[in-house]
């Protein structure tokens, strides 16, 4: 550690006699509590994630119900990992050392708790919502209204506990996690709040307030900077804090230290339209966030580089004690992510890597061996300091991290291999220009046996994980838990009396100036990037012939959203030959003008929809009715689950006609008094669905079924610029 923060041995007698020294206690009881809770919740987020992965080449894995279907289930799973698991350990994590690094106990105790149930009532509720259905689409921020707010109050409380604890420090000098705890505080609060911007219809549904490329920008300014911020910058304080620890080194450069915090806080939050490349995004969006992607490596592996150097002189440890091997793979699996990132973002790479499972696989390198491992490592380092005793077994902690290790092995190879074999067939042309995969069905047949492979290194995983709990829990019955740690520490002087060591150093004793610059540098990027194009009509130019959904479509597409179908269908034809031969025209920003939220996707697990009711791609009422009601009877191969509760629900019109309200008052140009006309309407469009179901294949269907629906909103996709001499700007 850093001569300044540790206030031992000599330089503590020197304090004794020029402070009074004060005697307090560390509270490890909340350590505790999150600790039981990540554990808990790990569990149960990766069974659903090797449940879905199951799903994805053994479709009767789906059961034929709502509430276990992949489109459900799969932002149940990454929810739960990401703020349930990563989220529970991180705030363990930081919570056990922000006492000692500040030599303070947690400002108030009460607000602990209150964070703690706060946070699990959160988790709760996204368990128990995310099944229904209930949704805002939105990758890492599906939680509805209610929920989101309860979020942002919840975090106010970590906050302020972790601001008031920094405040009432007793070591005046902050060390370098603490700068990291604070950029994620700061910052995950902005990301929140404004993508979380909603206008409610109801206690459990919402539209977002932007729409289309508005939409989609703020998203993945929030989605890409939810990784970088809440699974990046707080592990990084943790490894820190954990790394030196465990090895009894001293983090390797300090200097070093300050280059990658700033430097990193300031690019990561430009680099979110990387995500968006080949879109209907602005150019100079896409521009910008390519070029500060690339920018991001060299703080990405200035802290790599920092944390592996911080293990010189103790490698040969690392080769028996597991707690630095979990984070020597951590810290790797770190670098190699954030030397792909920003390698996806290059556009000739990302043409290949969208929508494929090449970024599936990026992403579980980063949470799998990135967060997953770093915890690992972390808990095996606090448990028996917790519990006052030894670790039960070496030998099963060690087995553990190989299992791990060929979890993420098994896990993340075949995914690339399965991407790389994605992109490149669906490009592909014969010599005389015919596409060579023309149904989009072949290319995933092709990769099933990767998803088996991925499902066995998932599997993999989570039995290492397992051995990881009854290690710890044989750990904790083997010990006393040490619930107040009794410490003690000169009072914070008046005056600081030491030696300056820089402009830093200065820096490092003014907490509110420190968070103030904090909150300066991440907020550049995005204002510089989401203010035009929200407020520069230039940069979303509209299209005549778009025109409002019907109130059929508007509830249709509500369905879609609830059935969780952009999880594997993209809404977003690239301008790429390969892709307009197989979908139709490329999409451009005005056709989503009245998208909330918008819906392009991220991932291709079945065809783009952008197109499907029109031209080549339009199939008739009956066929959408019967690979709803059972996949397998119009593409036998289909690894798509049956939605049969869509045919026997019904819907009532009456509840549209909020939601046409919501719309004109979010900016859609539904003229006053159209709910009048909504029932009629509604039942005009679908009597004519009933009618063509009847006479395609003599299927009987009632016009108040939630199919119907859902048929007339696939058969609105990608009609409005049909014909294209109808097609102007305005």
């Amino acid at each position: 550690m850093e001569e300044h923060v540790l206030l031992t041995g000599e330089k503590l007698e020197k304090s004794r006699e020029s402070g009074v020294i004060e005697k307090f206690s560390y509270d490890n009881n909340i350590v505790r509590a999150f600790m039981i809770a990540s554990i808990i919740f790990g569990i149960v987020g990766m069974t659903v994630g090797l449940l879905i992965a199951i799903q994805l080449f053994y479709p009767p894995f789906n059961f034929g119900i709502p509430y276990t279907s992949f489109g459900r289930i799969r932002p149940l799973h990454t929810n739960a990992v990401i703020f349930a698991f990563v989220g529970n350990a991180m705030f363990a994590g930081v919570y056990y050392s922000l006492q000692r690094l500040l030599k303070a106990r947690l400002f108030s105790d009460a607000l602990s708790w209150t964070h703690f149930w706060g946070w699990q009532l959160i988790i709760l509720a996204a368990a128990i919502t995310l099944p229904l259905g209930i949704t805002t689409s939105k990758e890492y921020s599906e939680l509805e209204w209610p929920i989101d707010i309860t979020i942002a109050l919840v975090w106010v409380v970590f906050a302020i506990n972790t601001v008031g604890t920094i405040l009432t420090r007793r070591e005046r000098h902050m060390y370098v996690a603490v700068w990291f705890y604070i950029a994620t505080i700061v910052t995950v609060a902005i990301l929140h709040i404004f993508n979380s911007l909603e206008y409610p219809i109801g206690l459990w549904k919402s539209y977002s307030i932007y729409s289309g490329v508005q939409d989609a920008l703020v998203q993945w300014w929030y989605g890409h900077n939810a990784v970088a911020f809440f699974l990046t910058t707080p592990f990084l304080g943790l490894m820190y804090y954990y790394m030196p620890k465990a090895a009894n080194r001293p983090v390797y450069s300090y200097k070093l230290s300050i280059i990658h915090f700033w430097s990193l806080i300031f690019i990561y939050i430009w680099a979110g339209p990387h995500h968006l490349l080949y879109s209907a995004l602005p150019d100079w969006a896409q521009s910008l966030g390519t070029v500060f992607s690339i920018m991001l490596i060299a703080p990405s592996w200035g802290g790599m580089i920092n944390g592996l150097l911080t293990l010189r002189g103790a490698w040969d440890r690392v080769r028996e004690d597991p707690v630095l091997k979990f984070f020597v793979v951590a810290v790797t699996a770190y670098g190699m992510a954030t030397f792909e990132g920003p390698m996806l973002s290059l556009k000739n790479v990302n043409a290949l890597s969208h929508f494929t499972d090449w970024t599936i696989a990026h992403v579980h390198v980063g949470g799998l061996g990135w967060n997953g491992f770093m915890i690992f490592g972390m808990m095996y380092w606090l448990f028996p300091r917790m519990w006052q005793t030894k670790l039960y077994s070496v030998k099963l902690a060690n087995t553990h991290f190989w299992l791990g290790t060929l979890g993420i092995i098994f896990y993340a190879l075949p995914l690339y291999f399965g991407g790389f074999a994605q992109g490149l067939m669906w490009k592909q042309f014969t010599p005389d220009g015919v596409l060579v995969y023309g149904n989009f069905l072949q290319t995933v047949t092709q990769i099933l046996p990767m998803y088996m492979l991925r499902a066995l290194g998932g599997g993999l995983f989570l039995v290492g994980t397992l051995i990881m709990v009854y290690n710890l829990w044989m750990t904790a019955a083997g010990g006393k838990f040490l619930k107040n740690e009794a410490a003690e520490a000169p009072a914070l002087a008046k005056k600081f009396t030491g030696h300056e060591t820089g402009w830093h150093s200065v820096l490092e004793r003014k907490a509110i100036l420190f968070t103030v610059l904090t909150l300066f540098a991440v907020a550049v990027g995005g204002i510089i990037q989401i203010v035009p194009t929200i407020m520069i009509k230039s940069n979303i130019p509209t299209i005549a012939s778009v025109k409002p959904y019907t109130p059929l479509e508007l509830h249709g597409r509500d369905l879609y959203i609830r059935e969780g179908c952009v999880g594997c269908h993209s809404q977003l034809v690239r301008p790429f030959r390969s892709e307009t031969e197989r979908y139709g025209e490329y999409s451009k920003a005005g056709e989503f003008v009245y998208d909330h939220p918008f819906l392009w996707g991220s991932k291709r697990t079945g065809p783009d929809l952008a197109r499907e009711g029109y031209g080549n791609n339009k199939k008739q009422d009956s066929w959408h009715y019967l690979h709803m009601q059972d996949p397998r009877q119009v593409e036998e191969k289909s690894i798509m689950p049956e939605y049969p509760w869509l045919i026997e629900n019904t819907f009532n019109a009456e509840d549209i006609k909020p939601k046409i309200t919501a719309m004109r008052n979010l900016g859609v140009p539904y003229p006053e008094g159209y709910e009048d006309k909504v029932v009629a309407e509604v039942n005009k469009q679908a009597e004519q669905i009933v009618a063509n179901l009847q006479n395609e294949k003599k299927i009987k269907s009632a016009k108040d079924r939630e199919i119907i629906a859902l048929i007339a909103y696939l058969q609105r996709l990608g009609k409005d610029i049909e014909v294209k001499e109808n097609v102007s700007l305005k």
